[in-house]
């Protein structure tokens, strides 16, 4: 009996595990040298999955429950160890709880700049950063292709391989969606909901799924942003013009006010301010009123026609009138002086002509 006892000591009875971390994703069960009892109870709660592996082979899977280990519902781990009745049939094998939760708020972030090619701005330098969530998917997967026969395993062994995934598919969904640098803010929830269907397909291979990916903020280089607040500012300002004129009144303004200048040529400044500004204003106050009109020139000396009486242009060939042709010259009835055609009296001995 007190054998029997020994052996039974070594037997484990009760199999579960409850996490207090929220980083653990595979804990293997503590055996502590001791081997598994026929009828032993196997706890496995909500969100994780316990994986019995018999010499690195996987052997059993058990979903969320309460079960009584026998070997008619561990057949798997019964035929690779082709069990002999003795001593309550003791299972040799490893066993895995594996976290099956989400693993929420996982930070992710472009660590280089990322090209673009914007019809627009033309090659661009974008960087991006949000935050993920990922879950296990496939345990038997997850098993084969990550953590192998780790004891433990958390997120940081996964950490680094999914947020350079995310950074490739989200450079992808950005190139292919061709979205306009300026409109990419608009579209971030459409942006990641491509980047997921991409992603998705390259973490299934390793048991994973991507639940949510967030595109928090793009930011654009400093001149392209430079460029983007100068056009903005230009839509709010709407009238270029007049927006034109009030920065010269300030500036013009501030030089009249500035003391450190000698004091003909601020006074120079101020006059050369109060006329301009004078000028402006008035053009602002009234924009439709028309600019004064340039001083016309004096009236040219008109002539007598010599054969209708008309006044016509000075040197004039023909008359506008009666179409007669017209001589630069004619002489005085009287006194035989050349006087201009169409004179009436000779300005120098007063006859009538």
């Amino acid at each position: 009996m007190g054998i029997l006892n020994m052996i039974k000591g070594q037997l484990i009875d009760v199999i579960e595990w409850t996490d207090n971390s929220n980083k653990t994703m595979v804990h293997k069960y503590d055996m502590n040298g001791k081997e598994i009892m026929m009828g032993a109870q196997l706890t496995v709660r909500e969100s994780q999955v316990a994986i019995f592996v018999n010499e690195g082979q996987l052997a059993d899977v058990f979903e969320p429950g309460r079960y009584e280990l026998q070997t008619s519902n561990m057949p798997i781990l019964t035929a690779l160890k082709s069990w002999k009745y003795g001593f309550n049939s003791p299972f040799k094998a490893d066993v895995y709880f594996v976290n099956t939760k989400q693993f929420l708020d996982m930070k992710w972030g472009t660590s280089n700049p990322v090209m673009m090619r914007d019809a627009e701005f033309g090659m661009i330098r974008l960087r991006a950063f949000g935050i993920y969530s990922f879950r296990v998917s496939d345990p038997e997967t997850f098993l084969k292709e990550v953590f192998g026969t780790s004891s433990l395993f958390t997120v940081d062994g996964v950490e680094g391989q999914i947020k350079r995934t995310l950074v490739s598919g989200l450079s992808d969904a950005i190139a292919e969606s061709k979205i306009p640098a300026l409109d990419l803010a608009a579209n971030y929830d459409e942006i990641a909901s491509y980047a997921m269907q991409n992603i998705n397909p390259k973490l299934a291979a390793l048991g994973l799924t991507l639940c949510s990916f967030v595109v928090e903020n793009i930011s654009l280089p400093e001149e392209v942003e430079k460029s983007m607040d100068k056009r903005t500012s230009m839509g709010v300002l709407g009238n270029l013009d007049q927006y034109a004129k009030y920065q010269a009144a300030e500036a013009m303004r501030e030089a009249a006010n500035n003391d450190g200048g000698n004091g003909m040529a601020g006074m120079g400044v101020g006059m050369g301010a109060g006329a301009a500004m004078g000028q402006m204003f008035a053009q602002a106050m009234n924009p439709a009123a028309p600019a004064a009109p340039a001083a016309s020139a004096a009236p040219a000396a008109g002539a007598v026609c010599a054969a209708c009486g008309a006044s016509i242009p000075a040197g004039s060939k023909f008359c506008p009138e009666c179409g007669a042709k017209q001589n630069a010259s004619a002489f005085c009835t009287n006194c035989g002086k050349e006087i201009p055609a169409g004179t009436k009296f000779c300005p120098e001995c007063g006859a009538k002509q």
